[in-house]
Parts: C-alpha cells; sequence; structure tokens
C-alpha cells in the first residue's frame, strides 16, 4: 500500500484549517442527546465524515443494517454503547472501536439507564447530514428510495 495521489501542489503551505470549539451546540438534536457534525464530506472534500454522536439513557439506536460504498467505525467516548458487528452484540466502553467495512453487518444502541458519547467515522465521505436530519420524517411510501440514496439496507 502507498500513499494517495498527490491533492495539493504548491510549493508552500497554506492556511486551511477547520476547528471546532468543544463547546459548540449540536447540529442535530439537543445537548446530551444530539449530533455534533465534526467533519462533514463538504469540509474534507469526500475523504471522511466524523460525527460526535451523544445519546440519552435508553435511546435505542438503529437495526442491523449495511452499507455498499462505505465503511463505518465506532470509537466509544463515554458510557455503555451496544455495538452489533455482524455476528454479535457486544457492549463497548469508552476506548472501545469498531470498525465495519463496505458490506459488514452492523448496529448500535444505548441500552443502557445513563448517557453514552461515540465517534462515528465514514469513509470515503458521503452526505450523511440529510439522512440524519430526515430519516426519522420519511413516509412510509418513499424510505426504500431514501434509504438506497444513503446508502443504508436494513435487515430482518
Amino acid at each position: 500500500m502507498s500513499y494517495p495521489d498527490k491533492v495539493y501542489f504548491s510549493s508552500a503551505g497554506e492556511v486551511s484549517a477547520s476547528f471546532r470549539a468543544a463547546d459548540t451546540p449540536p447540529d442535530l438534536g439537543t445537548p446530551g442527546d444530539g449530533m455534533h457534525y465534526l467533519a462533514t464530506t463538504e469540509l474534507t472534500r469526500g475523504e471522511f465524515g466524523l460525527y460526535r454522536v451523544m445519546m440519552k439513557p435508553r435511546a435505542g439506536g438503529p437495526s442491523a443494517h449495511f452499507h455498499r460504498t462505505i465503511s463505518e467505525s465506532f470509537y466509544i467516548l463515554d458510557g455503555t454503547v451496544r455495538l452489533f458487528n455482524g455476528e454479535k452484540w457486544i457492549e463497548g466502553q469508552a476506548g472501545d472501536f469498531l470498525h465495519v467495512p463496505p458490506g459488514g453487518l452492523h448496529a448500535f444502541r444505548n441500552d443502557a439507564d445513563a448517557p453514552a458519547e461515540m465517534l462515528l467515522l465514514f469513509t470515503p465521505g458521503a452526505p450523511r447530514e440529510e439522512y440524519f436530519e430526515k430519516i426519522g420524517q420519511i413516509p412510509a411510501d418513499e424510505r426504500a428510495d431514501f434509504l438506497a440514496k444513503h446508502d443504508s439496507y436494513f435487515v430482518d
């Protein structure tokens, strides 16, 4: 494996970093039960998407699903997050990490009586913000198309 092709060709660096303070309110939801868009696909030019997910106690989560074009990785920051690795449920604790390549079955949920927090990484970057913002509002007759558009395939 080697480094990817160059995408920056100037002989000098540039000022282009992006900073997000820890006390920035969530982009979606509320403090303690919301999502922070740390690095969107637009910001990273499609390289990756990184999100901080804050879940209230007993928040649940999505059922088993897979993606065909993106990998998804989970890093537990605080609390207990149940992670499904395609075979079994694992009680993820702070510092635990799960990587799921394209096609890998997975799910996550907070079934604990305490809040939980994790980082969610998608590679390459995909426009996940619309998915997060609209999934709960999609009428049943439009759901299949919406899920396919967002590379999400749920299994029973």
